[in-house]
């Protein structure tokens, strides 16, 4: 009898520890805020997410007041780091590591970084690559590159070039660039993702189609099919995260109007964008079973 209890307690013991004590940390973009941030991270924080990912604010009054809300309401910060393309290359390269040495300063729980240009050479995006992995290493923060158009990574089979030849290459998947690069749910393409998908480390989750990085409404019926193609693309990298590491970090990004479609004339968006994230995070929620 204390044989069998206690080789029910070990089955019980190793079922718990493969199934329970997963989850995902939901991170809210600033992308388009108009308050302040105590007014912005009350919100965020009120409607259940565990963090905001955000650029820098360049002014020290902001920081503050940033540093002081994030306190407040028990805010993670994701920060995010970008590539001037504006100036020239090694200007641009000196600015970005000096960046990253400043966010890192903060201890965020990661970094989300825009890398280098379509237009540079696979050494130059490479040179801003090693920068952040150099700094990643030495400060133990997450650095993630992200899948974004006029980056390195802007389309699927130069981001696998890179991802073959720099093993320390962690990727954010902004999917909704390669749909539209691709002009495709990129449905042919799955043997290709699987190998994108093994080196993915967080999530943008906005959704695009073939015709455009974001589609006006996620909750629309017509985009049924776009919504559930990306919902199967996350959920297969947040399970391969799972097996190595109980906690995956994803950040809602539908954008504000410009970014979303916009009635002609008034410059009315036609959708909500703050409903959108709220709708993307309680859809994953719901697909990945977390509470």
């Amino acid at each position: 009898m204390h044989l069998l209890l206690r080789l029910l307690f070990l089955t019980l013991l190793v079922f718990t520890s493969d199934t329970f004590g997963q989850t995902v940390h939901f991170f809210q973009t600033d992308w388009g805020r108009t308050i302040s941030w105590d007014a912005f991270c009350k919100k965020t924080a009120d409607a259940g997410y565990d963090g905001i990912e955000i650029w820098f604010p360049g002014n020290p009054k902001n920081q503050e007041e940033l540093k002081i809300a994030l306190k407040k309401y028990n805010l993670k910060v994701g920060f995010i780091n970008g590539t001037n393309k504006s100036i020239s290359f090694k200007e641009s390269l000196k600015s970005f590591t000096n960046h990253l040495k400043t966010l890192t300063s903060w201890s965020p729980a990661y970094i989300n970084s825009h890398t280098g240009s379509d237009f540079y050479s696979f050494e130059q995006n490479k040179a801003f690559i090693d920068a952040a992995n150099k700094i990643s290493k030495n400060t133990n923060i997450p650095i993630y590159h992200e899948t974004h158009r006029g980056r390195f990574s802007f389309n699927l089979p130069d981001t696998k070039i890179y991802l073959e030849k720099i093993p320390e290459l962690k990727l954010n998947l902004d999917i909704s660039h390669w749909m539209v690069v691709h002009e495709s749910l990129l449905e042919q393409q799955n043997n290709e993702l699987e190998y994108i998908l093994k080196r993915t480390q967080h999530l943008h989750a906005r959704v695009g189609h073939a015709e455009g990085p974001q589609v006006n409404d996620p909750e629309a019926p017509e985009w049924k099919k776009a919504v559930n193609r990306h919902l199967d693309i996350w959920e297969k990298i947040i399970r391969e995260h799972w097996k190595t590491n109980k906690t995956f970090t994803i950040t809602t990004e539908f954008g504000p109007a410009g970014y979303m479609p916009t009635l002609p004339y008034t410059q009315v968006p036609v959708a909500d964008q703050c409903k959108a994230n709220l709708y993307m995070m309680a859809t994953i929620k719901k697909r990945m079973n977390i509470e």
